[in-house]
């Protein structure tokens, strides 16, 4: 009894030497300024639009069912949801790390001698070990399980939000797509229909071989250029049924005229990020992960205390009624204080406060990382807006040039190339627009990613 006392006045003072081994994580001071990761934005407030939950945003029938379907079959988050369900065992198991380990050992033997008959033993025997938990090991290993959990559940929410993006950005890529589709065929017709022009011209004597061949073979390159949006269709679908999990086929999908985003996006505080954003709350889970790993190779210098004990019984069979058996007890209790292990310890150490300063350094750069995504987001859907502006009034006003210098062409004013020029820049115009139409759509669906949404 008194060295079992004196073991613990000894655990005591190491205690009280370590007890910042038991301090829980706490968020570092940030070397970066997170309140100016966002520029342009104004006056920012509370109000995002990462608060929106996806249906909301995409209201398109078509791509909401494409999400539904992701969400459901997409292999990348399936692994991420097994990942969470290990981390789940492992943290159970660190939580049973503070009970005693038990153990039973039956035997059971049979001796015979010459001359006498044969000796039946039967022996019952049960063990407990147990590690009192004085300097953290058991605790920082429970807490480190812990934040592992916490960052595999981020890793899981991270895997979903940039499924959500991809799915959408996929899906309106296809919707750019067709629109460029429908441009081109429907220029190819007028284009028809102006070499027919032009032969017609050439038998009255108003045009010759050259502008027919010019405009045939500008036709011909439209032609080759439709060849390869529709390559590029089948790619894009070929690329989102592999999101869903799903052999490659046509995707359902409507028109890119037909849809309607906010005219207003707010994007937050940029202190919201740190909540907001999946990939940023990992890294600071990691980072918390790392410290406790830290606190766990401190504890590994301190002593070991462990307390054991055994209760056994045995029997001679073959005189179980003259003699019921006997009870045995032994209690021990140990100190193991580490001296020397060839450097082990102190390298352990090294190693996890070097990994811990690596994991605040790429806590700090997810945050610049997230900033320079909003930002990145907001120029993008900004400028594509602007130039939407521009892209309407040039089609006007090429629409009306193409007009004229057809009229003109009719009446001998002008010669082909005039022609041929204002319908290939109207070509070029229309098709900037769908561009920049997807462009901006591909703003919002950047933006919503960036601040975090599409986590709910």
């Amino acid at each position: 009894m008194k060295s079992f006392i004196s073991i613990l006045c000894i655990g005591a003072v190491c205690l009280m030497a370590g007890c910042s081994i038991y301090k829980p994580y706490k968020r570092p001071e940030i070397k970066t300024d997170v309140d100016s990761l966002y520029r342009d934005v104004g006056n920012p407030d509370t109000v995002s639009i990462a608060t929106l939950s996806w249906g909301k945003l995409f209201t398109d029938p078509c791509l909401q069912k494409l999400i539904e379907e992701g969400l459901a079959q997409n292999t990348d988050l399936r692994i991420a949801r097994t990942k969470v369900e290990a981390a789940e065992v492992v943290l159970m198991n660190a939580r049973l790390s503070y009970l005693p380990s038990v153990s039973l050992t039956p035997e059971g033997s049979i001796s015979h001698t010459e001359g006498q008959s044969a000796v039946k033993t039967y022996n019952l025997a049960a063990s407990a070990i147990w590690e009192i938990d004085l300097f953290g090991k058991v605790t920082n290993a429970k807490r480190g399980a812990r934040t592992a959990l916490e960052g595999s559940r981020a890793y899981e929410q991270a895997v979903r939000t940039g499924l959500i993006a991809t799915i959408a950005g996929s899906y309106y890529t296809l919707l750019m797509l067709d629109r460029q589709l429908d441009i081109s065929q429907q220029t190819l017709d007028s284009w028809e229909e102006m070499e027919r022009t032009l032969v017609a011209l050439k038998q009255s004597g108003k045009a010759n071989d050259a502008a027919v061949l010019q405009t045939r073979a500008n036709r011909m390159a439209l032609q080759a250029s439709t060849i390869s949006i529709l390559k590029n269709i089948r790619e894009t679908e070929n690329s989102l049924s592999a999101l869903l999990a799903m052999p490659s086929g046509v995707i359902e999908r409507r028109t890119l005229n037909g849809q309607h985003f906010p005219d207003t996006l707010s994007v937050g505080l940029p202190v919201q990020l740190l909540a907001n954003r999946p990939d940023v709350r990992q890294a600071e889970w990691n980072l918390a992960q790392a410290y406790y790993a830290t606190n766990a190779a401190r504890a590994a210098f301190y002593p070991s205390i462990t307390l054991s004990g055994a209760a056994g019984w045995t029997n001679n069979a073959g005189g179980l009624i003259s003699n019921p058996g006997s009870w045995l007890f032994n209690a021990v209790s140990s100190l193991v204080q580490p001296l020397f292990n060839r450097g082990t310890n102190v390298a352990n150490l090294r190693q996890a406060r070097a990994r811990q300063e690596e994991a605040l350094l790429l806590f700090q750069q997810s945050l610049l990382d997230a900033g320079k995504e909003v930002n990145n987001a907001l120029s993008r859907w900004q400028t594509a807006s602007i130039r939407l502006k521009y892209d309407y009034a040039q089609i006007s006003a090429l629409q009306e040039a193409v007009r004229k210098t057809e009229l003109l062409m009719r009446h001998s004013s002008v010669n082909y190339l005039e022609v041929l020029t204002a319908r290939q820049a109207l070509l070029e115009a229309e098709l900037t627009q769908a561009q920049d139409m997807f462009e901006k759509i591909q703003g919002v669906i950047d933006l919503y990613h960036a601040v975090g949404g599409g986590g709910k």
